[in-house]
């Protein structure tokens, strides 16, 4: 008796543990696909720090130190201590300390303790009570518009070329005739 019991759950079990072997490497490759959809932490560069040079890289930063250098990154979040002495282009910025050089950004808001020395390229602008900024403000111009109105134009003064150019054709062609009024009315 114990034998048979033995031998059919023996079997069962056989069959369920290899259908799920190859189903595991699957379950498997699929969340590594799906790591790379996580989004990356921030780098910190914290208080105390001085870097001298540029830090260039798609990722999100936070600065709570001296940078020496410009600053180009995915999203930038200059902190209280910080202070940037160059031009600094992000997606999206936000300011709590010293930026002295440029800013552009698509998004930039500026926080009660923020000061800026510089133009600010934006296309959205946010400062709270108290935020310094001295320098201009401009704002981003989409070119997409207009390169739809430039092509209709093109295609209107090219209609009209060809007519002018007949016309100076046609004066050469009969040169006695157009330079005998001429020299009347020099005579």
């Amino acid at each position: 008796m114990f034998a048979k019991k033995k031998e059919a759950p023996a079997s069962l079990a056989l069959t369920p543990l290899e259908q799920p072997r190859p189903a595991a490497p699957a379950a498997q490759v699929q969340p590594q696909q799906a790591a790379p959809a996580r989004p990356k932490p921030a780098s910190l560069f914290s208080q105390g720090l001085t870097v001298r040079g540029d830090i260039v890289g798609d990722v999100e930063v936070h600065v709570d130190c001296a940078v020496l250098g410009d600053v180009k990154v995915g999203k930038l979040v200059v902190g209280p201590n910080a202070r940037i002495e160059g031009s600094v282009v992000a997606q999206a910025i936000e300011v709590h300390g010293l930026v002295i050089g440029s800013v552009t950004a698509q998004a930039v808001r500026l926080y009660g303790t923020a000061r800026v020395d510089g133009d600010i390229t934006h296309e959205q602008l946010a400062m709270e009570t108290g935020a310094e900024f001295q320098g201009r403000s401009l704002k981003f111009r989409r070119p997409a518009p207009p390169q739809p109105q430039a092509q209709p134009q093109q295609h209107a003064p090219q209609a009209h070329a060809p007519q002018p150019q007949p016309a100076p054709q046609a004066a050469p062609a009969t040169p006695s005739a157009s330079q005998s009024p001429y020299s009347h009315t020099s005579h």
